[in-house]
């Protein structure tokens, strides 16, 4: 895919009149072309969030930097939190694996055919199993064996080797560890985790508000933020597969790397395409 001369701003601020106006006017006036705009107006937080793809006219004055350093100034006016990307920049991947190898060889082929528009920065394992796979296909494999006496050593390197590599997301592609708290609240928003099953379950009264309150996407498997509480950070994707009485548990466990395996390569298309804005515990995505 051809992202030359493409770049993305998203924006969060309190819900008022006049921002999308404010915002299409600043990109026109310096030659913006808007591409793709979505927007979404959440009316129990009273949350704005708007995503835009947009191109700069070859008759424009102003370089991508200029439109940058010059949104300050209207993202005060309203409040806005905001980022903006060129998007022909690659999100830096590190990957994080065990001993199953589903997700990091989908992972490998759908970045080998462009489907990604990621650069791996390395594999990280706490295994020495799929050591193999990425050095055949030419990644550095890093070895960091964890026990409970040293998981803090070990959380510590992995955190030098992510700022080493300059890494912007970190997969666990069935990394089968948990993170400490402390590494959590630093990977806050940039971390993503596969679960291999149907996240959330809700039990008790009014399970449609939990639900709603959760964010759910689709009852499959499920890509989710990683945070401090295990498995219910904001779900990014998820992925459905209908079965009957006839599968049996062997058939189930296949049927269900599939799931895994679509989930997290959406997720992490999503978050590479800058689709996915955090609110609370939930997400907005703009697809």
């Amino acid at each position: 895919m051809d992202y030359s001369n493409q770049y993305v701003l998203t924006v969060n601020c309190k819900t008022a009149p006049g921002i999308v106006a404010g915002i299409a006017s600043y990109l026109t006036e310096r030659g913006g072309y808007i591409a793709e705009l979505s927007q979404f107006d959440d009316k129990i937080t009273d949350q704005f969030f708007l995503r835009t793809l947009f191109n700069i006219t070859t008759d424009s004055s102003h370089t991508f930097q200029d439109i940058y350093d010059g949104f300050d100034v209207l993202a005060e006016k309203h409040g806005i939190t905001w980022s903006m990307y060129d998007a022909s920049l690659p999100t830096k991947v590190l990957i994080m694996v065990s001993k199953f190898d589903h997700c990091l060889v989908d992972l490998l082929y759908r970045y080998n055919k462009g489907e990604l528009n990621i650069e791996i920065t390395a594999i990280v394992s706490n295994h020495m199993d799929l050591q193999s796979i990425a050095e055949r296909e030419g990644f550095r494999f890093i070895y960091l064996p964890v026990t409970a006496e040293t998981k803090a050593e070990k959380e510590a390197e992995l955190l030098d080797i992510i700022n080493e590599t300059g890494t912007d997301l970190v997969v666990l592609a069935r990394y089968m560890q948990i993170l400490s708290d402390n590494l959590c609240q630093h990977l806050h928003g940039r971390a993503i985790n596969i679960h291999h099953s149907f996240l959330p379950g809700f039990k008790g009264a009014k399970p449609y508000h939990q639900a709603y309150e959760r964010g759910v996407k689709l009852i499959g498997a499920t890509a989710h933020y990683v945070t401090g509480d295990l498995d219910e950070g904001p779900i990014i994707e998820q992925s459905v597969l209908p079965v009957s009485h006839a599968y049996y548990p062997d058939e189930l466990v296949s049927l269900g790397r599939d799931t895994e395996m679509r989930a997290l390569a959406g997720a992490v298309k999503l978050h590479a395409e800058n689709r996915v804005l955090i609110s609370g515990n939930k997400t907005i995505i703009f697809k």
